[in-house]
């Protein structure tokens, strides 16, 4: 079994319990290897691949994303959100979501029941990772089509 080489550091939580701010500290390598030798490519690349393995797929990004971007959502909200996903496949991949501590579901008991999924703090995490995505595309977008990126909506804290 491998051991990760990652260390988690949160300096603050907002009432929402949204995290503000995460920093990452980059112990890939272990003390006395060269963070740019053959051991710490190989533990990047182990640590990308365990994050594709994760995420990878058509679906799962599309749905962190619109939970990201507009929050607790239903699942036939979740479902209009993401284009093109079907009821099934939608289910499973909340499911994997939920057991990798990503997504929480919350049932409510009305009539009919209802089920709302968010992003737990954990999921929250990726927020930087699926804005940077986002920026990339637009960018690549634009470069592709000679066109210029869109404006993209910033969010203001208040």
């Amino acid at each position: 079994m491998s051991k990760s080489y990652f260390t988690f550091e949160t300096s603050s939580l907002l009432e929402t319990n949204f995290l503000r701010e995460t920093n990452y500290i980059n112990t890939m390598a272990p003390k006395g290897i060269p963070e740019h030798s053959p051991a710490a490519c190989k533990g990047h690349l182990r640590a990308i691949h365990d994050t594709l393995d994760l995420l990878g797929g058509k679906w799962k990004i599309a749905i962190i994303s619109s939970l990201s971007f507009n929050g607790k959502q239903r699942f036939g909200e979740l479902q209009r959100g993401v284009e093109g996903i079907g009821a099934k496949m939608l289910s499973k991949e909340l499911r994997e979501l939920e057991i990798n501590e990503l997504v929480k579901r919350t049932v409510f008991e009305t009539r009919p029941v209802t089920v709302e999924y968010e992003l737990t703090l954990y999921g929250k995490t990726l927020e930087e990772v699926i804005l940077a995505l986002s920026k990339w595309g637009h960018q690549h977008r634009a470069r592709i089509t000679g066109k210029v990126p869109e404006p993209m909506v910033q969010t203001v804290d208040l």
